[in-house]
């Protein structure tokens, strides 16, 4: 039999919800705890699960709790690191899950670890911008950190004043998500940076995020750091050792929400995941139609830039800190894949019945303003705003990168507009 617990963060202070238990990964189920359910306005830490008496069956419980992990090669690496079965995701989340995306801590015993943070060296960061996923996959497993995703990632502490990086320990909460360069795509980093800022420029909801040079600015010597939006530093939060510790606020990404595994997370045909992502919204957001607008800004900016990889896990709700209402998380993740060659032209959803960015159009995006009940007038009066505001936001943001020092920025903007005309031509 395994038992696992599961806690959620409130105000700092670690709260047992409820247990995953069974023979193995492939029938645990998880309940909420009779105490938990009596307390004072027990919160469902996922819309997929309501709070309820009966527990969940395995398939709902794996397709949350799994979706906490990390994916692809960065898995299979950290399964093998660990003479795990990739596909025990129980086995693995006990070992990384007491930092995870949101405010969820996995564990088999009731006890805190101890916890602080240890500084990184230069040249452990050097090491990480240089040695790929292998690297990474050992922090993690180090750290104990689970962060969604197939790229090599890590969750560390940063101090601003003093500009240094920490290593989080026991369950000591990290401040930003430090990714690596992808070897395969040439200036991933920067088309990341320039992205975010155009998207910021066009209106739409960003964290802080900045590339971490530790060379001369080559694919080998940068990191992508993001400001963690589930992570909060106030007046109020206590020191751990000689730095303040940060507060847990909770999110889940739209393929938890919508029970969808992480291995369907690119929609398939006639799924309609967008049409279930303004659904939720709709349903269980605290200002839904404010959110409806800025989700479909979203996705239209990701389609004038080409990013085809922004599936359902790249958008994310975030709670109040008191779990108290539901609130779109800020973007994230949003690069141009149109820039290289022989990447897939398929959207990961569907837009108004079409997914081929050579056949979405205007009228694609009428069509799933139909079908999601958004106001036409609205919905393309937003559309309108962001493709009127889309290349001046990415020449600006070309410049700003550019007077950093990261020059291929404005290779990349040019390959971006270029892309976005024929994306458009169609």
């Amino acid at each position: 039999m395994v038992k696992y617990n599961v806690f959620i963060e409130a105000g700092g202070q670690q709260i047992k919800i409820g247990v995953i238990e069974g023979h193995s990964s492939l029938d645990s189920c998880f309940s909420y705890s009779k105490e938990y359910i009596a307390g004072k306005n027990p919160r469902a830490v996922s819309v997929s699960l309501p709070i309820q008496n009966e527990p969940f069956s395995p398939e709902c419980t794996r397709n949350y709790f799994d979706g906490l992990l990390p994916e692809g090669f960065m898995r299979k690496s950290i399964a093998s690191n660990m003479h795990f079965d990739e596909n025990d995701y129980l086995s693995i989340l006990a070992r990384l899950g007491k930092e995870c995306l949101g405010a969820i801590r996995i564990d088999d015993s009731d006890a805190e670890p101890e916890s602080g943070y240890e500084a990184v060296t230069e040249k452990q960061v050097e090491e990480l911008a240089a040695e790929g996923v292998i690297r990474s996959s050992e922090m993690v497993i180090n750290t104990h950190l689970s962060l969604t995703g197939a790229s090599g990632k890590v969750g560390l502490y940063y101090d601003e004043k003093k500009r240094k990086w920490y290593k989080p320990i026991g369950i000591a909460p990290s401040t930003h998500i430090v990714k690596q360069s992808h070897v395969r795509l040439d200036g991933i980093v920067t088309n990341e940076q320039l992205s975010m800022l155009a998207a910021g420029k066009c209106g739409i909801d960003i964290p802080e995020s900045f590339i971490i040079n530790v060379g001369k600015g080559s694919d080998s010597e940068i990191l992508f750091a993001t400001k963690r939006y589930d992570r909060v530093i106030d007046e109020s939060s206590p020191l751990l050792g000689s730095l303040k510790r940060p507060f847990r606020i909770h999110q889940e990404d739209f393929a938890q929400a919508m029970g969808i595994p992480s291995s369907e997370k690119y929609e398939q045909d006639g799924q309609n995941y967008a049409e279930q992502m303004f659904e939720i919204v709709r349903m269980h957001t605290k200002k839904p139609l404010e959110t409806q607008l800025a989700l479909w800004n979203r996705i239209v900016f990701n389609y004038v830039i080409g990013n085809t990889d922004a599936h359902i896990k790249n958008f994310s709700l975030l709670y109040d800190p008191d779990m108290g209402g539901i609130s779109l998380a800020p973007a994230y993740d949003i690069i141009s894949t149109a820039i290289y060659e022989n990447r897939a032209k398929d959207m990961s959803f569907n837009i108004g019945g079409g997914k081929n960015l050579d056949q979405i159009d205007e009228g694609s995006f009428k069509e799933l303003a139909s079908r999601t009940g958004i106001s036409e007038r609205v919905a393309m009066s937003s559309y309108h705003n962001v493709l009127n505001q889309f290349e001046n936001a990415i020449k600006e943001a070309a410049k700003e990168l550019k007077e950093l020092g990261f020059y291929n920025a404005g290779d990349i903007a040019e390959r971006i507009l270029l892309a976005r005309k024929k994306i458009l031509t169609f």
